[in-house]
């Protein structure tokens, strides 16, 4: 099989909870960055942007969530509050921002469609430069308020946050779907 073959079929993700430092540097990352950023873009929008959260900002973010989720359920248990606390922990994340501000010609469908494929493709670089990483939503991707609190405008959403690191443990096979089973042929009535 050739790399590009290989790459694919081993991709696996890691899970956020077991990545440590070191995260890419700046460079290595803007070099991710690039790499994701070779996606399908119908009428070369670009309709996505990287929000990096690293250093202090993970734990700031974190309490931030554990208040927001207190607004949410003031009944949430500790272990939920716990699990927002550390939500962004890992060494290094990037949300994939998708700008879906008005356009006359490219649906908004395929414009966060686009956002997401730059999602996937840098889980595929960072697996090629050695790192693991996780796409990850969860609540705070869709609620207004952590989406203000993030700096996004109005009209932009959380494709994912990726989450990157060293991985400290070689990630799981999972079982995959069987291709033949998801083909079907279409045929003229």
């Amino acid at each position: 099989m050739n790399a590009i073959i290989t790459c694919l079929n081993e991709r696996r993700s890691v899970p956020s909870r077991q990545l440590a430092e070191p995260a890419p540097d700046d460079a290595t990352l803007l070099r991710m960055l690039a790499l994701a950023s070779r996606v399908p873009d119908h009428g070369r929008r670009v309709p996505w942007r990287f929000l990096r959260i690293a250093g202090a900002a993970r734990a700031a973010l974190g309490e931030a969530l554990v208040a927001r989720a207190l607004e949410r359920d003031p009944q949430a248990s500790a272990a939920v509050l716990e699990k927002d606390r550390n939500r962004f922990a890992s060494p290094l994340v990037i949300a994939v921002v998708a700008r879906l501000g008005a356009d006359a010609k490219i649906p908004e469908s395929e414009r966060f469609s686009a956002a997401s494929c730059v999602c996937f493709a840098l889980l595929q670089a960072a697996q090629g430069y050695g790192f693991g990483a996780q796409w990850l939503t969860g609540w705070p991707a869709y609620d207004e308020t952590v989406l203000r609190m993030l700096g996004l405008a109005g009209d932009e959403r959380i494709a994912g946050f990726i989450h990157l690191g060293t991985a400290q443990a070689e990630p799981n096979e999972r079982e995959r779907p069987d291709p033949a089973g998801l083909l079907s042929d279409w045929t003229p009535a």
